[in-house]
């Protein structure tokens, strides 16, 4: 009888654990390489707001500045 447990936990129930711990690390590396690959997702994404913010703010003083020499050309 406990030959039988023996042979039924060596070739049946450490075999599925060892998988299952291998598949559990892998769940988390995984995990950990979602976050950190979210994080730096958010930061290139506040990073382009930023640039797109300072790119529209330089055009709009761009275009002022064209504005008032259009306007100072026609008023002489």
């Amino acid at each position: 009888m406990y030959e039988m447990i023996d042979l039924f936990m060596q070739w049946l129930v450490a075999p599925i654990a060892v998988v299952v711990w291998i598949l559990f690390n892998k769940v988390n590396k995984n995990e950990r390489d979602i976050a950190v690959i979210q994080a730096q997702h958010e930061v290139s994404r506040v990073s382009y707001d930023r640039e797109m913010k300072e790119m529209k703010e330089t055009i709009k003083a761009i275009f002022n500045k064209l504005d008032n020499i259009e306007q100072a050309l026609r008023d002489s």
